[in-house]
């Protein structure tokens, strides 16, 4: 009985003493579970009320929030890095920097509401439900990715999400299709479109918001301002820069896009204001961009290091939500530590992953062109090669 008693107590101390500091330190904190936060106030177009300016965020909200952006972040940096290697080709547009913009929307909406963005779609992808290993497969163009790897970095789907779309304002119209579709089946749903400030000045955006005004389609059509289109600034391609007012008989609220609570409390109002039956609603969330426009834009020759430094020390939107959790007791500087350590692995058993994974056969080029049909032959580079294509 002593010699049992002996090796319990060995065991309960050899545990404790393989556990962390750090946890240990983490598990005997007293942490709040919740805070209540002021939020800077949007400007609103055609409208009499906002967003509230107060917003409560739990220690589990804020703590999966802070996970999904890291993750968002370290992602990027990785996709950046595996470009430089040559792993991933062609076109290639990063997010780091926007990262509350894609986290704010999807805890600001429902599973079953639609998402379509522009080509700057990595950092929605991973929200929208998609892994990071998927994701960096898609990258790489390997079988494991997200769209068998025949998508690349611009044409990436899930449940819900419709891509990454190639032409600069080409998923406008679209949205207001799937909008029309929501509204047709009144399944009491919402379709976000996002765009950029470049898509903005775009014919056909516009063409889109006369027809959701038009028709009252339940579509938030979301301006990602970064200031830069391309490598042109706003104030040099835009007679206004008041991208939420040029819905003109759509209402419009402009929202601090660093701050993930702004972007969730002005995604709900904006959804249910759609949900109420009132017709299209427009947001514009003022971000940035730490990358260049993409990777072959190294990102300052028309803007200086000096103001890349400037917005990342004052308003980096990780930073800003870390101060906040762990200035109110919602999280301490170790645990975050923690989850920064364990996303750096996911990330880098993802780029293995997505550099090892093998590249789709060439007879599966024709695969998967419809989702629902028999199988059926299609024409190669002349009218001898034939592929079959399998939904």
């Amino acid at each position: 009985m002593r010699k049992m008693l002996v090796a319990a107590v060995s065991r309960v101390l050899s545990d404790v003493a393989q556990k962390p500091a750090s946890r240990v330190l983490v598990a005997s904190c007293n942490f709040s579970n919740d805070a209540t936060f002021e939020i800077k106030k949007c400007d609103l177009y055609r409208l009499e009320e906002g967003p509230p300016v107060t917003t409560v965020l739990t220690r589990e909200d804020g703590l999966k929030y802070y996970k999904m952006m890291q993750t968002v972040r370290r992602m990027e940096l990785k996709a950046d890095q595996l470009y430089k290697q040559k792993f991933i080709r062609g076109f290639c547009h990063l997010c780091d920097g926007q990262e509350a913009c894609c986290v704010g929307i999807e805890a600001g909406i429902n599973p079953t509401d639609h998402v379509i963005t522009s080509y700057r779609a990595h950092g929605l992808c991973y929200t929208r439900g998609l892994s990071a290993r998927s994701i960096l497969a898609e990258l790489t163009g390997r079988r494991g990715g997200c769209a068998k790897g025949k998508g690349g970095s611009m044409h990436m789907y899930s449940k819900n999400f419709y891509g990454g779309n190639g032409i600069v304002g080409a998923q406008g119209p679209l949205g207001a299709g799937i909008a029309l579709a929501c509204k047709y089946k009144e399944n009491n749903e919402v379709s976000l479109t996002l765009y950029g400030d470049g898509a903005a000045n775009q014919g056909q955006i516009h063409e889109a918001f006369n027809m959701a005004a038009l028709w009252k389609l339940p579509c938030v059509f979301i301006c990602e301002n970064n200031r830069y289109g391309m490598g042109t600034a706003v104030e040099r391609a835009a007679a206004s820069t008041d991208y939420y007012k040029r819905g003109s008989v759509i209402p419009g609220l402009r929202v601090d896009g660093m701050d993930v609570l702004c972007v969730r409390e002005a995604t709900k109002f904006a959804t249910d204001y759609c949900r109420s039956g009132k017709g299209p609603i427009l947001m514009e969330l003022q971000t940035y961009r730490y990358h260049g426009h993409s990777m072959s834009d190294p990102g300052v020759s028309y803007r200086s290091r000096e103001e890349i430094h400037d917005v990342r020390s004052k308003s980096d939107p990780i930073m800003l939500l870390k101060n906040k959790m762990v200035n109110n007791k919602l999280a301490s500087i170790e645990e975050l530590k923690e989850i920064d350590v364990e996303v750096r692995k996911e990330i880098e058993d993802a780029a293995q992953f997505a550099t090892t994974d093998p590249e789709p056969p060439l007879e599966e080029i024709g695969h998967h062109i419809y989702s629902d049909s028999p199988p059926f032959e299609v024409r190669g580079a002349n009218q001898w090669i034939k592929f079959k294509s399998i939904s």
